[in-house]
């Protein structure tokens, strides 16, 4: 969604779309926003908490079936195990994904993990064709003024046609671009401290591929799974960067992080925003 600054002031319920990677911020403003009339949508919790909870739970029940007190006792229904998943909380999600590699490190094998990422990437798809539901229930169960979405990293790998023209469609799609010190930081600490992550299928083939001759494995049960992310993240990140572009240009606009950590409330927002308006308007 294009808008001038005019129908930007005159928009009476605001919809924005935040996309960037994990750790710009996205989820900070989020919290900023909830607490001032808007609704936050994260995508992430809907994927866990809706589209892939019972197969996160199938997981979970999976390992607890291997002790046999456990086993005993879900056999017999004298225990029952759930999700506490909360939008703060998503390490289910993160845990489901796993890691690829040797099981005996925690890896699991190349079907398995790419059957996880298909799910995972079915569950994004339609956690945002659900957006502009809940932004009519937002707006006419909850009463709220405004909605913001919070979508995952990994939207920009998702090519689902028609996924993008929709959230442009009903939301003004934001992308906040890490600045060069931000971007530094954020592979550092995802080298540091590794996390499970979605790859496109074509990406991660091709990665893995170059991993495998770079570390002379013959088979990819030989991998290290922590190894491998730390090695892949920097690749993986770089390699976002000229799709979230190519949708800010055509769909939306660009912040960085350096901008969105001057905003505090939700006026400081809201004059960013036209700010950002203000500068992408054709020169007259």
């Amino acid at each position: 969604m294009k808008l001038s600054v005019g129908d930007f002031r005159e928009w009476e319920h605001k919809c924005v779309t935040l996309m960037g990677m994990s750790g710009v911020g996205k989820t900070r403003l989020s919290n900023i926003l909830r607490d001032s009339d808007w609704f936050h949508y994260s995508g992430d919790y809907r994927i866990g908490t809706h589209y892939l909870d019972e197969p996160i739970l199938d997981h979970i029940k999976e390992q607890a079936m291997q002790v046999p007190v456990l086993r005993d006792l879900l056999r017999s229904d004298s225990i029952y195990i759930r999700n506490n998943i909360t939008v703060d909380h998503l390490k289910p999600v993160s845990i489901f994904l796993g890691m690829l590699g040797n099981p005996e490190l925690g890896g699991m094998p190349l079907s398995e993990f790419k059957r996880r990422q298909n799910l995972h990437r079915e569950a994004e798809v339609a956690a945002m064709r659900d957006v502009p539901g809940f932004i009519r229930k937002a707006q006419r169960i909850y009463g709220y003024r405004h909605f913001i979405n919070d979508v995952g990293g990994s939207l920009c790998e998702l090519d689902e046609p028609g996924i993008i023209e929709l959230l442009s469609e009903h939301t003004m799609i934001l992308y906040i671009r890490a600045s060069e010190r931000d971007e530094t930081a954020l592979i550092e600490r995802a080298v540091r401290d590794p996390k499970p992550l979605y790859y496109r299928e074509n990406f991660l083939d091709e990665q893995l591929d170059l991993y495998l001759q770079e570390q002379d494995l013959p088979y990819v049960a030989m991998i290290e799974p922590i190894k491998f992310v730390r090695w892949v993240f920097p690749k993986l990140f770089r390699s976002r960067i000229p799709r979230y572009e190519a949708i800010a240009k055509d769909y939306g606009y660009t912040v960085t992080t350096d901008e969105l950590a001057q905003v505090q409330n939700v006026d400081d927002f809201l004059v960013m925003l036209e700010g950002v308006i203000e500068r992408n308007s054709p020169s007259v």
